[in-house]
């Protein structure tokens, strides 16, 4: 059973006060075991690289260099032997199937109650995908946006969230220590990926991941 043992936890969210809370809960029903924090998604990455072998990564959806679920996605593409359960304030039953969809290993409303939150957090680590009971885990209706957005590279995650911000290549390519020529190759593979024609059309269906918009139209010029 998943409470015999230690593990090593990361919680991921900006908020200090509910980081803390968290940590609680979780030193509480597995004393012993190692509690590491992180504020923005960089942090997480750093604590990631240091110790891969992280049982649970309890990730907010918005935090710092994170947009909608561009974290969970560079996440699950960057680690994909490391299990991610969202926290998040969000209580949409959409959001909550779409990040299942994502590959997160479970969903966590930040309102649950103290107990509920310590069962999902147990349920996961037993294996199993954990979502509010009344969340009913049935197939999104997505167009097939879900299954290419999984192909992307954690690389390429990063570079569509930057064009959704409006950097130009030059400007990536400086903020990713690459040349112009290799942003310009990824950018390529996005659209081919993505099923869309133009850097324009690519920063639509990224606006659209963000809000969840994932019916809405990505035409454009």
């Amino acid at each position: 059973m998943s409470n015999r043992r230690s593990f090593r936890f990361l919680v991921a969210d900006d908020h200090p006060l509910f980081r803390d809370a968290l940590k609680q809960i979780v030193a509480a029903r597995y004393p012993g075991s190692e509690i590491d924090e992180a504020g923005t998604l960089d942090q997480v990455e750093t604590r990631l690289v240091a110790s891969e072998d992280t049982d649970l990564v309890l990730l907010d959806l918005a935090m710092p260099g994170a947009r909608g679920f561009s974290g969970l996605m560079f996440l699950r593409a960057q680690y994909p032997t490391v299990p991610v359960a969202v926290v998040s304030a969000s209580e949409d039953a959409a959001t909550i199937r779409h990040a299942i969809g994502l590959g997160a290993s479970g969903y966590i409303p930040k309102s649950l109650a103290t107990d509920v939150i310590d069962t999902a957090i147990t349920a996961i680590l037993d294996g199993a995908v954990w979502v509010p009971a009344d969340v009913v885990l049935e197939p999104a209706d997505d167009d097939g946006l879900m299954s290419r957005l999984v192909t992307l590279t954690p690389q390429q995650v990063r570079v569509l969230m930057m064009l959704s911000e409006g950097l130009l290549n030059k400007q990536i390519a400086h903020e990713l220590g690459v040349s112009e020529a290799t942003v310009k190759a990824h950018v390529s593979a996005i659209l081919q990926k993505l099923g869309v024609e133009s850097r324009t059309q690519a920063v639509i269906a990224a606006s659209n991941i963000e809000s969840g918009l994932w019916h809405a139209p990505v035409s454009g010029s």
